[in-house]
């Protein structure tokens, strides 16, 4: 299958389906991502943190006719407690785009904070605020459709949804969450329609509703505490698909990291890490295992820059520090 025909195979699928869906990016360094899939982790590590993260996917992957389809992604966040609020407060700026779709996305959210046991419940509500934008020139679908042959030009569309979150976190211990982004699915205006035997088809935007699944665990060597295992999961579906995210890091003193990530069927990835005066550098590289080939991808390369600045806790509280809570 050539790349071309790969790209358009995924443009039919959505025009098949009745909407042009707008799935959520995807991410090999999840354990320091929290906060964009679960806005319930909003403020919870007691810190003002900044975080920026660049993915190509698939580098090098190009149609027949030389147009870059690769998935490409861009994220900055802020997160933050807020006192006053009993909680903590953030927002991301997304750019993700695929082929000759471009997503551009404002998030905005809030999380009640709740002490229990050793940790601390965060509970978290995102508003988001989604521009969608398709070239339908460029598209050349693998069957011919109606509906799409009544689109030759730009379409751009504004759908605002919502995402719910829970997240638990054990400081240097352990930490688990549960969220769902793109709750309303909402769906744009009509771009074009047909009428056939089976009925009348229609084509629009969409959001494509996720549900996630987190967790993860610090367990310190006993006779080397400066060295720690922290394996993790990451499980997301849209109800129609399930992924499976399975990472496990190796730390050293609370500074450098190295690790792998196996997405289940997809991509195997490799993870490096540091920690300078705060700022954190992390790199990964995902091997293609898919059908697509390592030969036709080039694999995926992802580079994380986050700054966290720790704020000072009560007196009778203690202040953590680790690189996986960040």
């Amino acid at each position: 299958m050539s790349r071309k025909s790969i790209h358009s195979v995924i443009a039919s699928f959505f025009i098949i389906s009745g909407a042009w869906a707008q799935q959520e990016p995807q991410f090999t360094q999840n354990m320091f991502n929290n906060f964009t899939v679960n806005p319930g982790y909003a403020g919870l590590n007691n810190a003002i943190c900044v975080s920026g993260i660049v993915r190509q996917q698939w580098a090098g992957f190009k149609d027949m006719d030389g147009n870059k389809v690769a998935p490409e992604t861009f994220l900055l966040s802020i997160h933050a407690p807020v006192k006053i609020l009993h909680g903590g407060v953030g927002a991301i700026i997304m750019q993700d785009q695929l082929g000759f779709e471009k997503n551009i996305s404002l998030r905005v959210g809030y999380s009640y904070h709740k002490d229990i046991g050793f940790g601390t419940l965060g509970i978290g509500a995102m508003a988001g605020f989604n521009n969608k934008y398709i070239d339908f020139s460029k598209l050349e679908p693998a069957e011919p459709d109606p509906l799409l042959e009544q689109l030759s030009g730009e379409e751009s569309e504004m759908l605002i949804d919502f995402s719910l979150g829970a997240f638990y976190n054990v400081p240097e211990s352990y930490y688990f969450g549960v969220s769902a982004n793109q709750i309303l699915e909402n769906t744009g205006k009509d771009l074009s329609s047909r009428t056939d035997s089976t009925g009348t088809h229609v084509l629009a935007m969409k959001l494509d509703r996720t549900a996630y699944l987190t967790g993860g665990y610090e367990f310190v060597f006993p006779r080397n505490p400066a060295f720690a295992l922290v394996p993790s999961v990451l499980i997301k579906t849209n109800f129609s698909a399930i992924q499976y995210d399975l990472s496990s890091l190796v730390v050293y003193n609370d500074k450098f990291w190295g690790g792998i990530n196996y997405r289940v069927q997809d991509a195997i990835g490799i993870i490096l890490g540091a920690e300078i005066k705060n700022i954190q550098i992390g790199y990964s590289y995902d091997i293609t295992t898919s059908k697509l080939g390592l030969s036709r991808t080039g694999g995926s390369h992802e580079i994380l820059l986050k700054y966290c600045f720790k704020l000072k806790g009560e007196k009778e509280r203690k202040s953590y520090k680790n690189v996986r809570f960040l």
